[in-house]
């Protein structure tokens, strides 16, 4: 009988960070049977149903432990979703801690494997003997600016702040310092002190496995490799996303049926991105001017374009429409509130686009459908993000604000026309099919299959198998 491997993993707080570490489990036993893997998952506040429901669809040979939830209290006056996420898991560490003790005590431990925001966890894995590995569920470049901060912060002052300054990282499309993560903007702040934590603490696993692929991020991913000594320690095992089954029913599939093919712009701002009042209106405006089809998952305003992130609203958001928008573009266009299941929706035959808040799972099954984007970036990396597609894959068209922050209905009707039937978009097709083309490849045989390969290899030898 085959010997079992036993590996952990923890997650963040947060429905965008559980599923990635959950669905690179599931590929992981997918091709290795014999190993098995023990997910652990802390909460701020109560967990979503949400998560309760997808955590019960997973197979046996995934044990998920829900810790008790951290008091919402306990981290009152923390705004940034970065910084509640840290101290939840700050909070959960004896948590997480006993469920280890409880689990290996007699089953060894092979490796634990610990979200971004949960590196304070990796402190265990000496004490069990085990490995130690990041899940970077993020693109390759945003992993090359935590590895080359920490020199950028030695070789210029922290007085400098001019976010103009262009940026250009080993392997990678040049960025400014303004597209940066929010965390990165003022070396002074406490945001910073912990980036630099975690960028630190990278260079002291075991391993790296990167939510992204060699085809898409070739240069990125080389020049890690020539880092320090992170040679043989990079694991590029993506694109890695949800999959919906096919027998989901739901209104705005339904809606999509009727639609001609390739003809509807997907809108959505992700699981926690939210518009302001303003915006609303101007995006709400942009579709009708633009003519053409969409469907639109609305969520209510916010002036803080993360405040659905961790917590959710109760109000009805399509109450937040322009006056008649509704009955104007009923011919054209459907809006859901809050959620829509995405996965579906990219895949059906009637999208044709997506306008995005480029949040990297969205980013990732808009490769895998092969649909061209409107980068529309709100918060945390996906300013990188949007930089990558727009100027170095050439996959994306990225609205411009005015001097108060807004896009405006002439830029959103302008993008959404050009991207859907304008005779340049062509291009950015083209390109995305081929990306497309090669994220297949590259999970079923290919560089990330062979990637997963060698891990999995690395860990059962490590077992003594």
């Amino acid at each position: 009988m085959e010997k079992t491997i036993h590996i952990a993993v923890v997650s963040s707080p947060g429905f965008s960070h559980l599923v990635p570490i959950i669905e690179f489990s599931k590929r992981l036993l997918n091709h290795h049977p014999n190993f098995h893997v023990t997910c652990i998952v802390p909460s701020l506040g109560p967990h979503l149903e949400s998560s309760k429901a997808y955590l019960k669809t997973l197979p046996s040979n995934i044990q998920t432990i829900l810790l008790p939830p951290v008091n919402k209290d306990q981290l009152s006056g923390v705004g940034y979703p970065g910084f509640q996420i840290q101290l939840t898991i700050v909070h959960s560490l004896s948590s997480i801690h006993e469920v280890l003790k409880s689990q290996f005590s007699k089953a060894p431990l092979t490796a634990l494997v610990v979200d971004v925001f949960a590196f304070r966890a990796l402190k265990f894995a000496k004490e069990f003997n085990a490995l130690s590995y990041f899940y970077f569920p993020v693109s390759a470049m945003l992993l090359s600016l935590f590895f080359h901060e920490t020199k950028m912060d030695e070789d210029v002052s922290s007085e400098c702040t001019d976010l103009a300054e262009v940026i250009k990282l080993p392997g990678c499309v040049p960025v400014k310092r303004v597209d940066f993560p929010d965390a990165v903007q003022n070396r002074s702040s406490e945001l910073y002190k912990m980036y630099l934590q975690v960028a630190k603490a990278m260079c002291t696993v075991d391993g790296i496995l990167i939510n992204s692929f060699l085809e898409m991020e070739s240069g990125a991913i080389r020049a890690l490799e020539e880092f320090g000594d992170m040679k043989n320690k990079l694991y590029p095992v993506g694109p890695i996303t949800q999959k919906c089954s096919s027998n989901e029913a739901d209104e705005c599939l339904r809606w999509l049926d009727t639609q001609p093919t390739c003809s509807v712009l997907y809108v959505s701002f992700g699981s926690g991105g939210t518009l302001s009042q303003e915006q609303i209106n101007e995006l709400a405006w942009g579709l009708e001017l633009s003519c053409q089809r969409f469907l639109w998952v609305l969520r209510a305003p916010s002036n803080s374009a993360s405040a659905a992130y961790l917590e959710t609203s109760n109000e009805e958001p399509l109450q937040f429409l322009p006056s008649g928008f509704l009955e104007r573009t009923k011919d054209k266009g459907l809006v859901v509130p809050s959620w829509a299941p995405q996965v579906l929706v990219l895949n059906h035959k009637s999208v044709g686009g997506f306008l995005s808040h480029c949040g990297w799972n969205s980013v990732l099954e808009s490769v895998q459908e092969g649909l061209p984007l409107i980068a529309w970036p709100l918060f945390a990396e996906q300013k990188m993000n949007a930089v990558m597609l727009t100027d170095g894959l050439k996959v994306a068209l990225r609205p411009k604000k005015n001097d108060e922050g807004i896009v405006k209905k002439e830029e959103i009707a302008k993008l959404i026309k050009c991207l859907m039937d304008g005779e340049e978009s062509k291009g950015r097709r083209e390109r995305m099919r081929n990306l497309k083309d090669s994220a297949f490849k590259a999970m079923k045989d290919g560089s990330s299959a062979q990637a997963l390969l060698q891990l999995a290899s690395h860990w059962e030898n490590f077992s003594g198998i």
